[in-house]
């Protein structure tokens, strides 16, 4: 099946003459969700940038739909309407003073009519949790708020592709976990989602296909489970074996699991442990 949304051999070049990405390689399968993960300085943002058109290639192409992406005035346009991008700072992303103006920036460029754009705009509020702060100054709301709010001037486009850079940074672990719920529920409406992040843990145990990058290249792409299997690459994009394996491999050496595919989180591998009866200090079970 032709990926929606493909990199080929991407090169890019800064104009202080750095290289961002070298003969970069990455395809993006239709409806499933994606993490990309490398060191600080591997190119992670660089790649979505690209992904979405705000940087163009010194080499190689970006196709949409097995189509080159025409970068031309109305290409862009088409490309940026079906590719949404949620900057890692949410303060480079919101510049309107009001949450429900922001978000209606994006499909008031669309050229759709008043109520249409509100109400795309309440159900992209209503899908981060931010419906009651509509009328709030975007100033006076929180770092995670902030983040919410991006996402939905996003979502108010109703992209085919999300992609987010880092969008756990910054995050407490209740709205982590809110934030998951979320890329779950677009990607089971068919959105396909890449993220990029640093925690091997949360994409092993989230994403449908894992993509490894070092020093501007993609090194390694494929479903969660076949990716983290190859530890060389895992340790040249500077990433260390997921803790639910880890855990589960433990276990099996010692004889409390058997054998078998490991769970994907460490709470799936608690959960499969067996059930040891407490004994009273009679020696009957309690």
């Amino acid at each position: 099946m032709t990926p929606l949304l493909e990199l080929q051999a991407i090169d890019h070049v800064f104009a202080d003459g750095s290289t961002g990405l070298r003969s970069c390689s990455l395809a993006l399968a239709r409806g499933r969700r994606h993490a990309l993960l490398g060191a600080n300085g591997a190119g992670k943002t660089t790649l979505l940038q690209h992904l979405n058109g705000l940087l163009r290639p010194s080499a190689g192409r970006l196709l949409l739909d097995g189509r080159p992406v025409d970068y031309r005035r109305a290409g862009l346009a088409d490309l940026r309407r079906r590719v949404g991008l949620v900057f890692q700072n949410p303060d480079r992303q919101l510049f309107s003073a009001q949450v429900e103006e922001d978000v209606s920036f994006g499909p008031l460029n669309l050229g759709l009519d008043a109520a249409t754009v509100r109400a795309r705009v309440a159900a992209a509020l209503d899908a981060v949790g931010m419906r009651e702060y509509a009328q709030r100054p975007v100033h006076h709301l929180s770092f995670g708020q902030k983040k919410r709010v991006c996402i939905a001037g996003v979502l108010a486009m109703e992209p085919e592709v999300l992609l987010l850079d880092e969008p756990m940074a910054g995050l407490d672990a209740p709205m982590q976990a809110e934030l998951a719920q979320l890329l779950d529920s677009l990607a089971a409406r068919g959105v396909t989602v890449l993220l990029s992040t640093h925690d091997i843990d949360f994409a092993y145990g989230w994403a449908d296909d894992l993509h490894l990058m070092v020093a501007g290249r993609c090194i390694a792409s494929g479903p969660a489970p076949a990716v983290v299997a190859q530890a060389g690459l895992l340790h040249a994009s500077g990433q260390r074996l997921p803790l639910a394996l880890a855990l589960h491999a433990h276990l099996v050496a010692r004889g409390v699991l058997p054998c078998g595919a490991a769970p994907r989180t460490v709470e799936a591998v608690l959960d499969a442990l067996p059930v040891v009866p407490i004994h009273s200090q009679q020696g009957n079970p309690i």
